[in-house]
């Protein structure tokens, strides 16, 4: 491996590491470190140890990171995957969670999200409590990240697909965090990625830190003062690094470097990474007030012509479905809203909202908002994959328990019906809907129908769960 790295690189990484080096040369002899972060919205981080089936150890960059210490072959194709009960992050990666000091409550943005590793992180350090803005300005990989972000459960987020500075002038001063994972020339995945290696140049090393200077100069306009900026970057160059931080810091005296590390394969188990945390000097000029946070009101709805009130008809077609489908509590139906459907424009998707988020962000492009609960279409309600795979603590009157390892659950993730003979003390129209789960944790939902559980995983999802690949 180490010989197929650029020569330009070796020299600079030579004289930047001195006595080091022969050590970060060796590193590249060994096989990369796989990691996964376990999912504490949906499974404590004792439960997940009693489950899981491969042999771990702790990982020293975040405390929910474990480092598999065994080869997992198709581990995106496990159910406990599917489940969102972790995700597979590079361990040097994790440390961005840790080192953003993310606390319940916290308006947070990530600005350069996909495919949502940080973001499922910050989240689950959110705790369902606060606001989670993931954007990732590629369409098709903030649709990726909006998939990750619902397998893992998260209920208090939106995902946008918006230029950063379009976010800093819809958005300014408004965030507690936010998080920069930069792109950059990926110097610190050549162990794990030949292609990264074949694009790498000096020139191509210069370009990234023009680019990573004005990403962190839009990211500055979206922090309160008294907030944490977090630029991180998985690559060893100065120019990338500590360059665009001295860079930024010139420009900008309300700010101060509050920590800023370095983790290299050969002295950390993982890959590479760069973080460092900027800390904003507190002011009140400009910070956005309580009452530009709005809960899904009218006014805000009325802001984007995607996003309505939930009417009475919808209104009552969802508390049907909450009543028969839900034991004891409901979600908030005042926390409802209605989206215009683009695969039927004579019917609806609701979404669920139980946050308060910024009036203007119905102005920026949005890929996801909240929870979608499902769809209202010629007077019926059909739910959908979101709503069972959230993490809102809502218990569902009947459900169908499979074994990790069952015939009956490889089946349903391939797509097939299920043959159900088990009776249900109460099955009225819309609590036949039940999520499928293994261990209490759902990965889809089907519906009871003479005898048989009709398939509602969606069809991207089917060629997703047996596709193999991992998840990073």
């Amino acid at each position: 491996m180490a010989k197929t790295l650029p020569e330009a690189f070796r020299k600079r990484m030579a004289a930047q590491l001195g006595t080091e080096y022969d050590d970060f040369i060796s590193a590249y002899e060994l096989p990369p470190v796989r990691g996964l972060r376990i999912n504490t919205l949906k499974i404590s981080k004792e439960r997940f140890s009693e489950l899981c089936p491969w042999k771990p150890e702790q990982a020293s960059t975040l405390d929910e990171g474990l480092i598999l210490l065994e080869d997992v072959p198709h581990i995106g194709s496990h159910p406990y995957h599917i489940a969102g009960l972790f995700y597979v992050q590079e361990p040097s990666a994790m440390s961005v969670i840790e080192a953003a000091r993310i606390e319940p409550g916290m308006r947070v943005l990530d600005l350069c999200a996909a495919p949502g590793g940080k973001s499922g992180g910050i989240a689950a350090r959110l705790k369902g409590c606060g606001f989670l803005l993931a954007n990732e300005i590629v369409p098709s990989r903030s649709k990726q990240l909006a998939r990750s972000l619902e397998r893992l459960g998260v209920v208090n987020a939106a995902v946008t697909c918006a230029h950063p500075d379009s976010i800093a002038e819809a958005l300014p001063r408004c965030f507690d965090r936010v998080i920069v994972d930069a792109p950059c020339s990926g110097e610190g995945m050549f162990r794990k990625d030949d292609t990264a290696i074949a694009e790498w140049s000096p020139e191509h090393v210069a370009a990234c830190a023009l680019r990573q200077k004005a990403i962190l100069e839009s990211a500055e306009k979206c922090l309160a003062p008294g907030g944490k900026l977090v630029y991180s970057t998985c690559t060893f160059s100065p120019d990338e690094n500590e360059g665009v931080i001295d860079f930024f810091l010139e420009r900008h005296a309300e700010y101060s470097l509050e920590s800023m590390h370095r983790l290299y394969p050969h002295s950390t188990k993982g890959e590479g990474h760069f973080v460092a945390v900027l800390s904003k000097h507190s002011d009140d000029a400009g910070v956005y007030r309580k009452e530009q946070m709005l809960a899904c009101s009218v006014k805000a709805a009325k802001k984007s012509p995607s996003v309505r009130p939930l009417d009475k008809k919808n209104g009552q077609l969802i508390e049907a479905f909450f009543s028969e489908a839900l034991i004891a509590h409901a979600p908030d139906i005042s926390q409802l809203r209605t989206a215009a459907s683009g695969r039927d424009r004579s019917g609806s998707r609701l979404i669920y909202c139980p946050f308060d988020f910024p009036e203007a962000l119905l102005s920026l492009p949005i890929v996801s908002l909240g929870v979608e609960v499902g769809e209202c279409v010629r007077d019926r309600f059909k739910p959908s994959h979101s709503f069972f795979m959230a993490a809102h603590g809502l218990t569902y009157r009947n459900r169908i328990e499979l074994s990790p390892a069952s015939r009956e659950l490889a089946a349903f993730l391939r797509g097939e019906t299920l043959e159900f003979s088990c009776e249900f003390d109460h099955c009225g129209e819309y609590s036949r809907y039940m999520p499928v789960c293994v261990h209490d944790f759902p990965v889809g939902f089907g519906k009871l129908s003479d005898g048989v559980i009709k398939n509602h995983l969606p069809k991207g999802l089917v060629s997703q769960s047996f596709g193999g690949a991992f998840d990073e």
